[in-house]
């Protein structure tokens, strides 16, 4: 999260966009929360904008409701709400609960199509079956027609192979586990120039966790198996899982 800040600080970012399980609700402490307020202050020019997710609902007794924010910080939380300010307007809403029934892209209307507009929110989208987490579609987004939506909720980011190109999901920000393999984590970094739209993708997180397949079958003994790990090519600050496939014959 600091590697974050000092980009944003290098880089005289205008607005930084979080959207939503910046922490866990149920284990969430007061002195996290300072830290990460405490570095939100040392972007006071940067304006950050938070939108809820399920982890970490906009409830009566959150640190998004109790919390003393810093200035420079608007979370939003059920109700759609428009930030606007000389060259774009920003909308979002947010969970106010561990699930969202019902989305309200209905009710997403852009006031100036003159400016650039950006949404954020935490949402599911163009999943077959709905799960209660704002599920959304691709195509209802489109009719809107925003210039940028950031969304947050899946865990891989889609920058690569997202054909619209203005509809992110930037993954988490670390590797947080072996259902998250083979995929650099970080942030994705936006500019406009009037309404052209140019990305690119940040890594910040220096491990990866990764899984390797090694055949059993010739190998006749417990020392052999050592040899062989001790010949594979590790990279020091990544996570291994090894599944030992074949047959075993010791």
């Amino acid at each position: 999260f600091k590697k974050i800040i000092d980009y944003i600080k290098s880089n005289n970012i205008n607005y930084l966009f979080i959207s939503g399980d910046l922490y866990e609700h149920q284990h969430i402490r007061n002195t996290t929360i300072e830290y990460i307020n405490n570095l939100f202050k040392e972007i006071e020019n940067t304006k950050i904008f938070i939108a809820p997710g399920n982890h970490d609902p906009y409830l009566n007794n959150s640190m998004y409701a109790n919390f003393k924010w810093n200035k420079n910080v608007i979370i939003f939380d059920s109700n759609i709400k428009k930030y606007s300010f000389e060259d774009v307007d920003i909308y979002g809403y947010g969970f106010t609960d561990f699930y969202c029934e019902e989305s309200k892209i209905n009710e997403l209307k852009i006031e100036n199509e003159n400016k650039i507009n950006i949404l954020v929110m935490h949402a599911n989208l163009d999943q077959t079956d709905n799960n209660g987490y704002n599920d959304v579609k691709t195509k209802e987004l489109e009719k809107i027609g925003f210039n940028y939506i950031a969304l947050g909720h899946i865990h891989k980011r889609n920058f690569e192979d997202n054909i619209l190109k203005n509809i992110i999901y930037p993954g988490s920000t670390i590797a947080l586990g072996f259902d998250e393999t083979g995929n650099k984590h970080g942030v994705i970094e936006g500019e406009f120039n009037n309404k052209d739209l140019k990305l690119k993708f940040i890594p910040l997180d220096d491990k990866e966790f990764c899984v390797i397949n090694l055949d059993v079958t010739n190998i006749i003994s417990k020392e052999e198996l050592i040899e062989k790990i001790n010949t594979l090519d590790l990279i020091e600050n990544n996570y291994y899982e090894l599944i030992f496939i074949g047959k075993r014959n010791f």
